[in-house]
């Protein structure tokens, strides 16, 4: 264990003042944050403040068309953009007549997909089934992406009423074979949800074999429903993005997980990728999302999120970059534990109340450092979030401020700042950096003071 109190500082590696200052300035501007967001960094905000939940963004001819659930008397909302930023939503119904199998009418319609299937674009819904009173995948057809699609078929699509009906279709293609994604609905009737893979006709309007269960809900996070699902390929690996938790609620999130062949097995992240948490708030609830190559050809996810009265969900699109095959997605910090890092001259030791238990201290000569190996999905100013514990006492033995020189990528960019807190009484100290897109190195070293490193988030 740390002692309660450390020995007098050794002299600084610069004037005390000049030192404090350049602290001082970095945690203002922390809480300023850059003049502009740039385009695709959810901290902009959302790219339409509509109800627009559960998008879903195909691209035809330089144009992309967003879809959406059923909201406004529309039963397929239709937005379309050219840079994925600024966005017009069409008066017009996409579907204005679901299928005769729908129950309802006006209908209820869910988590639209769309996709150019070669001849024309086939629009997959969600709408409850008249036969069975179980909710169950559509498709229809149309000429163009703005529609009008027309249904096809004397019935749903995939409607496995004996685990709970079908939701939240999504389509992938490999090899000239096309597939279709669905979740079972089986939270409406107390079974276990799964997502599923099956071969589809090119279209996408028939199934041609028997569906495979790719994965269900078993982490905490998760509670009892997965859903969602959205399939990409990059770098020869399967990457499968799915929505898990309550729907409703702020719990909500976005999970993702990894394979080597397309059936799997695969291998889930345990932490989310979104989440209100990784968004530090400024998203409620991220999830429902599509990815979609954006006009400078790089990823980009879409996804909604509740406004702040949980009354609307709203479109916003983010820079999504690929570290080692995972997803990382600008604006939802991803944690990197200081005892994982590269420690030189510095201890880890057992921590109460730190993450993981464990935590770095004693950076206390002057070539002490905590390096960091982060990944930053696009480049630009991102929020890296120290988790610190600082007990110092001055030469008089009153609670003093603390420091650690930062450097980025070698660079020396000043300090960040630590007020006091006590040994293992972890808080947080945010500063913006400036980051590359791709693989970046942030280094903590000693400053003024004494201070521990639990983890850094950076987002």
């Amino acid at each position: 264990m740390p002692s309660r109190s450390r020995p007098p500082p050794r002299p600084p590696l610069a004037p005390r003042a000049a030192r404090l200052l350049a602290a001082l300035l970095a945690a203002l501007l922390a809480v300023a944050g850059p003049a502009a967001a740039p385009a695709g960094a959810v901290a902009g905000g959302p790219v339409l403040d509509a109800d627009f939940p559960d998008p879903d963004v195909v691209e035809a001819d330089g144009t992309y068309h967003a879809y959406a659930t059923s909201t406004h008397g529309r039963h397929v909302q239709h937005a379309a953009s050219t840079d994925l930023v600024r966005w017009s939503v069409a008066a017009d119904d996409a579907l204005p007549v679901p299928g005769a199998w729908v129950a309802e009418e006006p209908a209820r319609v869910w988590a639209p997909e769309v996709f150019d299937n070669g001849a024309g674009f086939t629009l997959l819904y969600t709408a409850h089934d008249r036969a069975s009173g179980r909710q169950c995948v559509g498709a229809a057809l149309a000429g163009t992406p703005e529609g009008p699609f027309r249904p096809v078929g004397d019935g749903p699509l995939v409607c496995p009423v004996q685990d709970g009906g079908a939701i939240d279709a999504a389509s992938f293609t490999e090899g000239g074979q096309r597939y279709l994604l669905w979740k079972n609905d089986g939270n409406c009737c107390g079974l276990r949800t799964w997502l599923h893979l099956q071969p589809v006709s090119a279209d996408g309007t028939r199934t041609t074999g028997p569906a495979v269960r790719l994965l269900t809900h078993d982490l905490p996070w998760e509670g009892r429903v997965v859903e969602a699902p959205t399939l990409v390929k990059r770098s020869g690996r399967y990457v499968l993005l799915y929505s898990a938790g309550h729907y409703g609620g702020s719990g909500y999130g976005t999970g993702h997980a990894v394979a080597d062949r397309l059936t799997g097995p695969y291998t889930k992240a345990t932490a989310p990728l979104m989440s209100t948490e990784s968004f530090a708030g400024a998203v409620r609830g991220p999830g429902g999302q599509d990815v979609v190559t954006g006009p400078d050809g790089r990823d980009r996810i879409v996804f909604h999120g509740w406004d702040a009265g949980r009354k609307r969900r709203f479109l916003y699109v983010a820079d999504l970059g690929w570290a080692d095959g995972h997803p990382v997605v600008r604006g939802s910090r991803v944690r990197h534990e200081a005892e994982a890092a590269r420690v030189h001259r510095a201890v880890v030791r057992e921590a109460a109340g730190a993450h993981g238990g464990r935590a770095v201290g004693y950076v206390d000569h002057d070539d002490s450092h905590v390096e960091f190996r982060v990944f930053a999905a696009s480049a630009g100013t991102h929020t890296l979030a120290v988790r610190y514990g600082n007990g110092s006492l001055d030469a008089g033995g009153s609670p003093a401020a603390a420091t650690h020189e930062l450097y980025v990528n070698g660079a020396d960019v000043g300090a960040v700042a630590y007020p006091y807190t006590g040994w293992d009484h972890w808080r947080t100290a945010e500063r913006p950096v400036v980051l590359r897109a791709g693989w970046n190195t942030v280094r903590l070293a000693k400053g003024e003071w004494y201070a521990e490193v639990d983890c850094v988030d950076v987002g």
